[in-house]
């Protein structure tokens, strides 16, 4: 509490990012869904040509290079495709743009009530009313829950974080359909690690009300240059657009373009990264459940873990060995880990220490 800050600042519950170790710690990081595997070494080919006496100049407004290479990415063409410093970013620019203040209308944003804890502080932050939308017992987003429920707009993860568990792109569709008037926000962050790899990207020519938001930080090994981009409409766009010049029409400095438009064009390292991280989830779940955990099909590059242990106590005991884990506590949420994918090393190692200690407290 301070004086000198305003209510809004006074009364927020901030969003708390995963634990970082400090310099020179030794851990295993499984905490914050980074990519266990370094960027493409085109990433490290186009740092190398960057001119240093071009940081006295500004970046190029639009990321006109970046956009470009995500327009040929996913297929679409470039006045469909806006970029910011990282998606965190594109996703608050995307609430400001699309989603009306309390002050103007009485209708809430809808989203899941166990999802992406940014969301509601964004809520809270630009004053728009919020519903939270149950999921199943399984985790399960229905679509059918967000059918027939007065709105300003609708947000949701696919795959959902923490939960990860994906809907089927038709899902989406029937969503946004139901909803005309009102924006879809599809945040698909981890999309890339489907196994059957689906995106609402196909629907934004028919379902012009859906706003697809991407990020570098996770398929591409590039969660340190932040960078994340929106694909939707021409019209959504432009919308997009007018908040970021409102504030900030500078987001995305130059070195960051270089890189992210690197990664972007290398597609065969992209596969081949997912893949691997695709594969060494499926064992690691598999293992898991053979201990007695219960693991709900992972769609993202992390599983969300119920052990047959207190879920607290061995979040503790992996930290105090060194290796970290996303652990929330609060109700429900606070039963499971969510457990990165990492390297099939680091899984082993973590692996023989989640057994040794699953093993002592059944012995206690």
């Amino acid at each position: 509490m301070s004086k000198y800050w305003n209510k809004l600042i006074n009364d927020i519950e901030p969003y708390v990012a995963g634990e970082q170790p400090k310099p020179g710690q030794k851990v295993i990081k499984l905490n914050t869904n980074e990519n266990p595997y370094p960027p493409s070494r085109k990433v490290k080919e186009a740092l190398a040509k960057i001119n240093i006496s071009d940081l006295r100049l500004y970046p190029d407004t639009n990321s006109t290079d970046v956009i470009k290479a995500a327009a040929k990415f996913d297929g679409v063409s470039e006045e469909n495709i806006f970029c910011g410093n990282g998606s965190d970013e594109v996703l608050a620019i995307a609430f400001q743009t699309f989603f009306e203040k309390k002050a103007l209308t009485g209708l809430p944003v809808l989203m899941p009530d166990y999802s992406y804890s940014f969301y509601p502080v964004f809520s809270e932050f630009y004053d728009i009313r919020r519903q939270t939308v149950a999921l199943r017992e399984d985790f399960r987003l229905d679509p059918d829950d967000y059918i027939g429920v007065p709105n300003c707009g609708i947000v949701f993860a696919n795959p959902n974080a923490p939960t990860s568990r994906a809907v089927a792109v038709s899902d989406v569709e029937k969503i946004a359909k139901a909803n005309p008037d009102s924006v879809v926000i599809v945040d698909e962050a981890y999309v890339a690690f489907e196994e059957n790899y689906e995106t609402a990207v196909s629907l934004i020519n028919e379902c012009r009300n859906i706003c697809v938001i991407r990020t570098l930080s996770k398929a591409f090994s590039l969660a340190g240059i932040r960078l994340g981009y929106a694909v939707g409409s021409a019209e959504l766009i432009e919308g997009l657009r007018r908040a970021r010049d409102s504030f900030n029409s500078y987001p995305v400095d130059r070195i960051a373009q270089k890189v992210a438009e690197a990664a972007l064009l290398d597609v065969d390292y992209y596969n081949a990264t997912r893949s691997k991280i695709i594969s060494t989830r499926k064992w690691f779940a598999s293992e898991l459940e053979n201990l007695g955990f219960k693991v709900p099909p992972s769609s993202a590059n992390f599983l969300f873990a119920k052990p047959p242990v207190d879920c607290g106590t061995l979040y503790q005991n992996l930290r105090n060995k060194g290796i970290l884990v996303r652990y929330f506590d609060k109700p429900v949420l606070n039963e499971y880990l969510r457990i990165t994918v990492g390297t099939d090393e680091e899984m082993n190692k973590l692996f023989e220490v989640i057994k040794q200690e699953v093993k002592n407290a059944e012995n206690s």
